[in-house]
């Protein structure tokens, strides 16, 4: 049951939803799950074909645009649509549609364990037909650039002549929200055909961006044609081209047919896109259809290996589990283009654009469960560094890197600076998946390559952004931290506290690369002009970090005004005004204290070092007061800090609004997309939350604690290069070393090696 999702409803809502549930990925394309003959003109629909980081660009409107405001943005597009097929029964050419005739059955399902979806129809036609017809979609993770239809349709009650109506469509626009500024405003019809041709059976369209000028292009071609083919049509304009197919049908047998769609752009193909199209078809010719169902198979079967989590005691738990960690992988880029935008491959909300999520709430699930594409994610970043370097440097910094809040190609997308650019943390946040990276592989190539640059860039802006106070400390002014309902402030905690890390680590990785015998490494230094003088700053900088502690309540303050605010008035609000953002004016939010998400409390998750256990617990005990959980960021940082401080009913709780909040559309707006961060935030908060991980530079550390509502769960971990199987239950921890040598981590706090061909077991 929990590696199929099913639904059986054909309301409008639901079918809304489904879109971005049914959707399918692998990291370059990504299909919304619509329906190929679509749902007639009476439903709502946001049909969408995306690849990852194909973009363009258009003007930021200001009403008064001020230096330093970005100038335009970017904009995922939705692509040439290869879905759309319509089904025609008999000769009057019935169409077959939910909106007309009778649903007799319906059901689809999302195959976690297959990576497909299986949708099927029993339909009855306006004049008594009766077919059965099902459709089988894959976006094949072994074939980046291929999305396959395949469909059956078996008539129930006649013999006569059916007509497949197979279109490949450039006409296509972007989906608009003006009342909500989570999935944007105009700019619809930004991409244009410049090319359509018939290529003997394949129809071909290419088409560029209005103002990035990226070119994209798809390919689509048939198979499955038989002798009982009666006659097969072509009609091509400038936008579109429609392939006819007529079969003669015979009464219960099906009539089977396949659609092979290659998706191909200039970000990734060099050269003719044409060639480069008709040359991967070549390569997929030789490919059976079974043969692309059994490689996508076998790919999920190995992900699962090393990525699963078990939970024995709550089947609906267990579902959302796998249904999220399935669309993180399908989301994930692979290349040095494209990262994890916030809503993933699966709509529109935010546009398509990559935010400081990918780090805090993605990355880690990667790191432990496929590391190689953690690696990925973070190379992309290290490529935007330049563009990072002139953003500081046009925001008025003389040195390092300001990593934009929001971007596609690395430039800064966030019209809106004080919920924007104003979070500075971003940066910081970077050099902490580095770091993580690091402790999590020791990957000394990827340090010299990439880590060791992005660390002394960004250290690099702290000091220029910073500055020493007179007791001495170091303080940093104007900034947001995660809590969006709060901005422009001084020594916000998390900032700093990420700050400070950030110069710890910079000053540690320069010290430790001192003593490699590398020339390589003096070439890095040379090229970035750093000196040993200037890394002693960093350190100088950590040491003197101010991080705001209230005596009398004794936490630690958000920021150093935050406290002498009045609290929200939480009792008078009605439940219809959250979330508050789109009910108050920023200001208003600002003037209270009031969060939207985890902030001090995310703080003393990622670093709870920082802080005493007492100190994190009064925060957690204020802030939960006042934090109303609008980001879906949120819930899953409560519970992972729940589980720490041994209170598992709250723990439990959080864990329950995260795993499922798509599935169950809790936050109504599921239709635009789904929740990534939340997905990666669910799987956190069951293994660094419930089994207490912990990555540290000494090893991996494990506290784990079993929910009373569950009989025992297990996960994997990836720790340099070896997969470990962790299991928690009643009768308490067994680590299973999967593969390679013999390995060392801490379990409650004391050394434990886990070997080969032996089952460690453990009492908690």
């Amino acid at each position: 049951m929990s590696w199929k999702i099913e639904r059986h409803s054909i309301k409008e809502m639901d079918l809304n939803n489904e879109e971005s549930l049914f959707s399918l990925g692998n990291g370059y394309i990504g299909v919304r799950g619509n329906f190929e003959e679509s749902y007639g003109r009476a439903v709502p629909t946001v049909r969408g074909t995306y690849l990852n980081a194909f973009h363009d660009v258009i003007d930021i409107p200001y009403g008064e645009k001020l230096f330093a405001f970005p100038d335009t943005q970017q904009k995922m597009l939705n692509v040439i649509d290869g879905q759309t097929i319509h089904i025609y029964l008999g000769k009057e050419k019935e169409h077959f549609s939910i909106q007309e005739g009778e649903v007799v059955e319906y059901g689809r399902i999302l195959h976690l364990d297959k990576g497909k979806t299986l949708r099927s129809i029993k339909w009855r036609s306006p004049l008594g037909k009766e077919v059965e017809v099902q459709f089988e979609r894959v976006v094949s993770f072994v074939h980046r650039e291929l999305f396959f239809i395949k469909v059956s349709v078996i008539p129930l009650n006649f013999s006569e002549t059916i007509t497949i109506v197979s279109t490949l469509d450039g006409e296509v626009e972007n989906f608009v929200d003006p009342g909500d500024p989570r999935v944007g405003a105009g700019h619809a019809k930004l991409l244009h055909v410049n090319e359509s041709e018939v290529l003997g059976e394949s129809a071909f369209l290419k088409s560029k961006a209005e103002r990035s000028k990226l070119e994209m292009a798809c390919l689509s071609y048939h198979k499955g044609l038989d002798d009982k083919l009666v006659d097969v049509s072509k009609e091509a304009d400038e936008q579109r081209i429609v392939f006819t197919y007529e079969y003669q049908a015979d009464q219960a047998k099906p009539v089977v047919f396949s659609k092979w769609n290659i998706y191909v752009d200039d970000l990734r193909h060099n050269g003719d896109l044409r060639q480069k199209a008709v040359r991967i078809k070549g390569q997929l010719d030789s490919i059976h259809e079974n043969q692309l169902l059994e490689a996508q198979e076998k790919y999920l079967k190995q992900y699962w290996e090393r990525s699963d989590v078990e939970v024995d005691g709550d089947e609906a738990l267990q579902e959302g589990i796998r249904f999220n960690l399935y669309h993180l992988l399908q989301s994930a880029g692979r290349d040095k283009f494209s990262n994890i935008t916030a809503k993933g491959l699966s709509g529109e909300g935010y546009e398509g654009h990559y935010f400081w999520d990918t780090e805090i709430y993605m990355i880690p699930v990667f790191l432990m469960t496929a590391p190689d594409l953690a690696k990925q994610l973070l190379v992309y970043r290290h490529s935007i560094l330049d563009n990072a370097r002139n953003r500081a440097l046009e925001m008025g910094h003389n040195q390092g890197a300001l990593f934009p809040w929001r971007t596609i190609n690395g430039e800064e997308c966030s019209s809106y600076f004080p919920a924007g650019t104003a979070q500075y943390h971003i940066s910081a946040d970077i050099a902490y998946s580095y770091i993580q990276y690091y402790h999590a592989t020791g990957d000394e190539d990827f340090l010299m390559d990439y880590g060791a640059e992005v660390l002394m860039e960004t250290a690099r802006l702290w000091i220029d952004m910073g500055h020493f106070r007179k007791d001495g400390t170091f303080g940093i002014d104007n900034v947001t931290g995660p809590d969006e309902y709060t901005c422009i402030v001084n020594n916000n905690y998390y900032t700093n506290a990420m700050a400070k890390h950030n110069l710890e680590w910079a000053y540690r990785v320069y010290e430790k690369m001192k003593t490699w015998e590398d020339n390589d490494v003096e070439k890095l230094w040379e090229r970035l002009d750093l000196s040993g003088k200037e890394v002693e700053s960093f350190k100088r900088a950590a040491e003197g970090m101010y991080l705001p502690y209230n005596e009398s309540l004794q936490i630690n303050a958000q920021d150093d005004s935050f406290l002498n605010k009045a609290v929200w008035d939480f009792e008078n609000t009605p439940k219809e005004h959250y979330p508050l953002l789109l009910h108050f004016h920023p200001l208003t939010l600002y003037r209270y204290q009031v969060c939207k998400q985890a902030d001090t409390v995310l703080a003393h998750f990622l670093l709870e070092d920082y802080s005493d256990e007492e100190t994190i617990h009064h925060s957690y005990d204020y802030y939960e007061r006042i934090t109303t959980h609008d980001s879906s960021l949120s819930s899953c940082v409560f519970s992972m800090m729940a589980s720490k401080l041994g209170d598992m009913d709250k723990a439990y709780h959080y864990f329950e609004e995260t795993a499922r909040l798509d599935l169950d559309n809790t936050h109504g707006n599921t239709k635009d997309g789904l929740h990534m961060a939340n997905m990666g935030g669910t799987w956190m908060a069951i293994v660094f939350g419930f089994a207490g991980l912990r990555i540290k530079p000494e090893g991996l550390h494990l506290m784990p604690k079993l929910p009373e509502e569950w009989n025992s769960y297990a996960f994997h971990l990836h720790y340099y290069g070896r997969p470990i199987k962790v299991k928690v239950s009643r009768d308490g921890i067994a680590l299973d070393l999967v593969e390679g040598d013999s390995v060392k981590l801490f379990v409650n706090g004391e050394e434990v090696e886990v070997i080969p061909g032996e089952t460690t077991k453990l009492a908690f």
